[in-house]
């Protein structure tokens, strides 16, 4: 693996305690570390797409005179320049005859937080310039489908003019920024909110293409909403610190990123002790707030090198759940962030983008080496984990007190696609929920969305507008439901190889009918979908998975964890879809002869392993086993 985009073609690693050199220096430095790097001259140019960001002024060209042709669609390298800026250009595959280019908007909504303005904002212009549906993403932000190339300016300059942004949704930078959804009144919840909204602030890219693109070089009429939430901790300074030690670079426009920004996408999300409503593990940089027994911040404890991108027969790539790194005092959180993403940056794979990821070089180097790279940079030690409370999962779905007298309410969200369809009409509620009570909300990552601050002598009139559109109360949505994922998949994906939002109702369906059928009405299992290898659905972590390689074809994933803190297991490279309970009626009928008390399918799964249930399978007799 070849870790600099500067031609770095070695790394020379001798004893337990040696420590980075970061590469910002040209040579070998003279050092008491027995850790050198050795550089070299780069062995290859440059791949097309680190040429593009170069070439691209700072993420301008050739996206601004692509937007000004007559054509509907825009060129490859302006697409790609195109998506630093929150947007994917796509078309319906399942049109026939010429394309019909579409643009995919994305939101950058950092801990998932969505002001009643923004709101209604974001429901007119999906039924003026998209195709009248929003969609709830994995990340806690909206995106907005069917928006033609003529509107893209007036749908981002909209969005940004009322304090909102679409910059870093997409492409090789920090993306949303992740918390826990919960809006308990607690310190702890209160700091991850603060901090997911502080880190967002932290890594945005600071190039001026998108208002001179979007707003013709004008300043948005209002300012980030979460900036200026945060605006005391004076982020641009921390931002722009120099210790001296590589992480900010010799470049006026992004001393962060740089001109060619990172290898590949950057995730990061924060929570509290406890709380893995947020897949923590799936996360580049997970950080978890450490409070005293008053409340009081300390710190955070800090994993690194999670992600779920992967490629079909390519053993190479690979999911990952993060590494546990160590605990970091609030007072060197900042200089710590900045270290990781520029170990990152600096050290990732630019040569091969499917192993660009940091988890591939935190893989690569060991969770121990790759902290001393970072201590290299940040000039800290990182201390040792902290212990904690163990980590549970809860959706945060139905009725909640928030903890200052107000209440919170989850409404569960079928794959996150709000749309009005026959009797079911959400998008229709929350438009009446935010008009008649001006909620503010919170998008989770299981696609659903929270509103708080509610008056609790407004619980009753909330439900009875859900009623009126056709809005099942939670307690009437299946649970495995509640617990499922899937991505949007076909037919506007590029990347999609088969169905996934569409089909996954009808996959939830077939496992109650199955799980009825073999007596095991109250099991609750976590399931995922994906359309394709890449994992936005998180499908790696699920108990149960379906990750699409090929038409009406899936691969099967079992034994990750109920609370989510591990990866699964490949148990089949292809089932059709007709085949789902002939595949699983011998899986669970294992599950009910031999799982332990209390054990959870994906537990089991986890403790047995492949070739043992495989084996089951083999000399199963169908019909011959229920609970």
């Amino acid at each position: 693996m070849k870790f600099s985009p500067h031609g770095l073609a070695c790394l020379a690693l001798i004893g337990s305690t040696a420590a980075f050199t970061p590469s910002s220096v040209v040579g070998p430095r003279q050092s008491s570390s027995k850790l050198f790097v050795q550089m070299e001259a780069p062995a290859k140019a440059l791949p097309k797409i680190e040429k593009l960001k170069i070439e691209s002024n700072y993420l301008r060209d050739p996206l601004n005179d692509q937007l000004a042709t007559e054509e509907i669609g825009i060129s490859k390298d302006a697409y790609q320049i195109l998506k630093y800026h929150g947007s994917y250009q796509q078309n319906n595959r399942e049109k026939k005859g010429p394309k019909d280019y579409q643009f995919m908007l994305r939101l950058k909504q950092p801990a998932g937080e969505l002001p009643p303005d923004l709101y209604r904002l974001l429901d007119d212009l999906s039924l003026k310039h998209g195709q009248g549906d929003l969609r709830a993403t994995t990340r806690q932000c909206f995106q907005m489908h069917g928006i033609l190339k003529g509107s893209l300016k007036t749908v981002i300059a909209s969005i940004m003019n009322i304090g909102s942004s679409t910059v870093g949704a997409c492409g090789d930078v920090s993306r949303n920024v992740m918390t826990t959804p919960a809006p308990f009144v607690s310190p702890e919840y209160e700091y991850a909110r603060e901090y997911s909204k502080c880190f967002g602030q932290l890594f945005r890219p600071l190039s001026t293409a998108f208002s001179e693109i979007w707003l013709d070089g004008e300043k948005a009429a209002s300012v980030e909403t979460w900036a200026k939430e945060v605006e005391h901790h004076n982020i641009d300074e921390k931002m722009l610190y120099d210790n001296g030690r590589g992480i900010i670079l010799k470049d006026a426009t992004e001393p962060v990123y740089g001109d060619q920004y990172l290898p590949r996408k950057f995730k990061i999300g924060v929570t509290v002790p406890g709380d893995n409503s947020l897949d923590i593990y799936t996360n580049d940089i997970g950080v978890v707030v450490i409070t005293n027994d008053s409340g009081e911040l300390e710190g955070f404890n800090v994993m690194v090198g999670g992600g779920m991108g992967r490629l079909h027969n390519k053993e190479s790539t690979f999911a990952r759940a993060a590494d546990h790194m160590g605990f970091v005092p609030k007072e060197h959180i900042w200089e710590v962030m900045k270290a990781i993403l520029a170990a990152q940056r600096d050290h990732g794979n630019r040569d091969v983008r499917a192993n660009a990821r940091m988890k591939y070089l935190v893989h690569t180097l060991g969770i121990e080496k790759f902290t001393k790279l970072v201590e290299s940079y940040a000039g800290v030690e990182i201390q040792p984990w902290r212990a904690m409370a163990d980590w549970k999962y809860n959706d945060w779905m139905g009725w909640f007190e928030q903890g200052d007298g107000k209440l919170f309410y989850g409404q569960h969200i079928d794959n996150g696609r709000v749309k009005d369809e026959g009797d079911f009409r959400l998008k229709s509620a929350l438009r009446v929920l935010v008009d008649k009570y001006n909620l503010h909300s919170i998008l989770s990552p299981t696609q659903s969305i929270i509103f708080r601050d509610i008056d609790p002598k407004d619980k009753e009139g909330i439900e009875q507008v859900l009623r009126e559109h056709g809005i099942k109360p939670i307690e009437e949505v299946d649970p495995n439901a509640r617990l499922s994922m899937a991505c949007p998949a076909l037919p506007l994906c590029g990347l999609a190889q088969t169905e996934a939002e569409r089909i996954m109702p009808s996959y939830i369906e077939r496992m109650r009918a199955l799980l009825t059928k073999m007596n095991l009405d109250d099991e609750e299992i976590l399931m995922r979908m994906t359309g394709c290898p890449n994992g936005c659905a998180r499908p790696y972590m699920a108990e149960l998975a379906f990750v699409g390689d090929g038409a009406k074809s899936y691969q099967v994933w079992l034994g990750g964890s109920p609370v989510l803190t591990r990866t699964a297991y490949p148990f089949m490279s292809k089932m059709d879809t007709d085949k789902l309970e002939e595949t699983m009626e011998p899986i669970l009928a294992m599950f009910i002869q031999q799982r332990q008390e209390f054990e959870a399918f994906g537990d089991f799964c986890h403790r047995l392993g492949a070739d043992a249930i495989q084996a089951y399978a083999d000399s199963y007799t169908p019909g011959s086993v229920k609970a």
